[in-house]
Formats: structure tokens, C-alpha cells, sequence
């Protein structure tokens, strides 16, 4: 069957025709067959580089020897055992050990589970019932998180709106929002609210924005000040960023951190880690709530998979090598200086946001891209040609979005995506 086959019973059989939020125009579109390395295959054996990466999870390339041999001895010895295994208690080491908050940790199977339980273990151990999230952060799908995070428009701060039909008006009562690196507005919203505020969650790079000097600082210390948690979502930026992700870079150590993507080697994990009596909220063995009013349910079948854990077993065992962080940031910061250069030479208005191995070409007049607000004024459809048009040049990236780069992705790799750039920049854009 050849690929126009595939795609026609995609829309019969599928909403959008797509397994999800992420879709192409027509003339683009495509299914893919196989992938080796960074090099993926689609039905009618089209080769494109992947500047995509799952979405991040695949940070060793697509069929790492290392990862698919881990996954073929686990699978002989059992796909799943809804209970301890080996691998999964190996994982947990590795990952308490490294995490500046570890002190212990629970697995669920997405990073949209990570976020929504530990704010669940936040407002079981402090008894409140808000958050503060910021404008523009992901935290996953859960209905309580879909408040404040793609508005149209820039927020009525704190009031969060829906991003979503479907989400129940009522859980956007318990959640405030405010602009990312706005360190003021945020101590403002802490103290004001500091009898009701459970938990303070965060991207530490909220999709490709970074943090200004002193943002972490004051969140940290205004959250210990009023006893509220803070929650990173490392679920992008752990084992990512730096062996000790997120917390590690920006030296700033939270309650709790979320994980997910690098830490499942391809395979469906996350996790939750942090301190010990926010985990111990989600210990069986206490009395179950309401006799207990701190004890939270947490569970799920395919917790703590032993084949997922092989993977993010031997994904971390590989990034544990010396150089892999030099690498990541080499190849980003080339990308960045070179695409940087080309928007000056062609007098486009762009900037490159994020920083190592997460970026975003954004079109903007903005030398700094601050908040959601000044992204949101970016230009998008210049951005969705952009992508568009670097898949129609084999460099498969997601229109508008982030670029993941990973341990497999070459100099010949980064060549081709900058050659691709540039023609697209001055041949389409300009």
C-alpha cells in the first residue's frame, strides 16, 4: 500500500486523520515506515533527518544498539508485572541520585500524570486547593492544567482561561496565572494568596524561553517563605539540560521536579521525584482518606514498566558518558549563531529561543523573547511556512514549534538542516 493509501485510511479512520494535536497540510503529509539513527523513512521511502525527536524522547537517535538490546533481553523476562522489578528500581536510583531534590520517587506512565499528581501530593500535604502556574507553560492535558496555557490573547492575570472545551469552569478557580519571569508579579501573588496557594508549578524553560537572573531565586525563596510547594516540570529539561537537568543549570533546587521523555528511553514513563513526605503522600500502606486526610491515590497498570524502564535504563547509562552535554550545547549553539546571522544577512526579523539541544526559530522584531505574551506576537504564519518548508527539504521539524537535537545528529546532520534554512529563509521569506 503505497503512502496516499495509508493517509486516506488515517482520515477514515482517525479524527484529523492524526494520532493527535500534531497534523501537516496534505501536500506534506506523511507515514512513516522505519528510522535508523536520526534518519526516518516514510511509505513511499522518502528520507528525512528528524529535528523532531518523538517529541524529545528519542535524545540517543532512533534504534540506539544500547536501547534496543536492554529492551530485547527485558521482554524475554516479562513485558509488565504491575509491581517491584528490578529495572524499575534501577532507574529510581539513578534518577533520586541525580535530581538536587531526590529523596525519593513514584513512576506513572506520562508526563501529563507527573504534573497532575504532584500537585495532587502538593494540596494532600499542605491542605490547600490553588496553584499558581505561568502564562504559557505546558503541563500536560489533564483538565486541570488546561487553564492558562495557549490563551488566545494575554491573560486577565491571575485569571486563567480555557484552553479547551470540554474542561469543567470550575477547576479554573483554583488556578492562578501569571507572566513567566515577572518576579514581582509572582511574590505579589504568593503572599497575597499564600493561605491558599498549595503548590507553585513551572517549565524551567517554559517551551524556548529562558529565565532571567533572579526568577527561580525569588520563587524559591517566596515559596519556602509562605510553605508552598514548588514544582519544577522537567518533563522537557531533565537528564536534558544537564545530567542533573533543569535544577542542576539554573542552580536552583525545587520540592518536587516532574520527569518524562529522556528517561524512558522511547517507551511510555515518568516519574515523580522530590522530597520524601510529599512522595510518602502517595504510600499504600496508610490508612486510605478520608481516615487519612494526606493520603493521595496514585496508581496506574503500567507504572513503573519494566521494558520502559530497560530503555530509560540504558538512554541514562549512555548519557552518563563524558561529553554528552558539550555536544548537545555545541550543535544548539551553532544553530543558533548561524540562523541568527541569516535573518541578519537577509534582513528578516527573527530570534532563535532556547538554548543546547531545545530550540525554536521564532520571526520577531524582539531581541529577547521574556514572557508568553511577547511570543505570542511572533510571527506564526511565517514560522508554520518556515516548517513547512524545511520538511519539503527533508528536515523533518514540527511547524512552529521546538527542534530537539540529540547524541545521533552528525555535522552532516546540522549542515544539511542550516543549508535547508538558509534557502528556505531567502528564497521563501525574505
Amino acid at each position: 500500500m503505497d503512502q496516499q493509501a495509508y493517509l486516506a485510511q488515517a482520515g477514515q479512520y482517525f479524527a484529523g486523520g492524526t494520532l493527535g494535536a500534531f497534523h501537516l497540510p496534505p501536500d506534506v503529509a506523511m507515514v512513516f515506515a522505519r528510522a535508523q539513527g536520526t534518519k526516518m523513512v516514510d511509505s513511499d521511502g522518502k528520507e528525512y533527518i528528524d529535528f523532531l525527536m518523538g517529541s524529545g524522547p528519542m535524545i540517543l537517535g532512533h534504534g540506539h544498539p544500547a536501547v534496543v538490546e536492554a529492551v530485547q533481553q527485558q521482554v524475554g523476562k516479562g513485558t509488565t508485572f504491575f509491581t517491584l522489578n528490578q529495572p524499575i528500581i534501577e532507574l529510581a536510583e539513578q534518577i533520586v541520585e541525580a535530581a538536587p531534590c531526590g529523596e525519593k520517587i513514584r513512576f506513572v506512565t506520562t508526563g501529563s500524570e507527573a504534573v497532575s499528581f504532584a500537585i495532587r501530593m502538593a494540596r494532600a500535604l499542605t491542605g490547600r486547593s490553588k496553584i499558581l502556574r505561568f502564562e504559557g507553560g505546558w503541563h500536560g492535558v489533564s483538565d486541570g492544567l488546561l487553564f492558562g496555557a495557549r490563551p488566545p490573547a494575554p491573560s486577565d492575570y491571575p485569571h486563567a482561561t480555557p484552553d479547551s472545551a470540554g474542561l469543567p469552569s470550575a477547576y479554573g478557580n483554583d488556578v492562578l496565572v501569571s507572566p513567566f519571569n515577572a518576579a514581582g508579579e509572582a511574590a505579589e501573588l504568593i503572599e497575597a494568596h499564600a493561605d491558599e496557594l498549595a503548590a507553585v508549578v513551572v517549565e524551567p524553560l517554559q517551551r524556548c524561553i529562558l529565565p532571567r537572573p533572579g526568577f527561580f531565586e525569588t520563587l524559591r525563596e517566596e515559596t519556602s517563605k509562605h510553605g508552598v510547594i514548588l514544582i519544577f516540570d522537567e518533563v522537557v529539561t531533565g537528564f536534558r539540560m544537564a545530567w542533573g537537568g533543569a535544577q542542576e543549570r539554573y542552580g536552583v533546587v525545587p520540592d518536587l521536579a516532574t520527569y518524562g521523555k529522556t528517561i524512558s528511553g522511547g517507551y511510555p514513563s515518568a516519574a515523580i521525584c522530590g522530597r520524601a513526605d510529599l512522595l510518602e503522600t502517595a504510600n499504600p500502606r496508610r490508612a486510605p482518606y478520608p481516615a487519612d486526610p494526606q493520603a493521595i491515590i496514585a496508581s496506574g497498570t503500567f507504572n513503573g514498566n519494566p521494558l520502559s524502564a530497560a530503555a530509560g535504563l540504558a538512554t541514562l547509562n549512555e548519557l552518563a558518558k563524558p561529553g554528552t552535554y558539550e555536544r548537545l550545547f555545541a550543535m544548539g549553539d551553532r544553530i543558533m549563531r548561524e540562523i541568527t546571522a541569516m535573518g541578519q544577512e537577509y534582513s528578516i526579523p527573527l530570534l532563535v529561543g532556547g538554548e543546547g539541544p531545545v530550540l525554536q526559530i521564532l520571526f520577531t522584531a524582539d531581541e529577547t523573547i521574556r514572557n508568553y505574551e511577547s511570543m505570542l506576537y511572533a510571527d506564526r504564519a511565517k514560522a508554520y511556512i518556515f516548517g513547512v518548508e524545511m520538511i519539503r527539504r527533508g528536515c523533518f521539524v514540527s511547524p512552529f514549534e521546538k527542534i530537539y537535537l540529540s547524541l545521533a545528529h552528525s555535522d552532516a546532520d546540522i549542515d544539511r538542516f542550516l543549508e535547508a534554512a538558509r534557502d528556505v529563509l531567502r528564497h521563501v521569506i525574505a
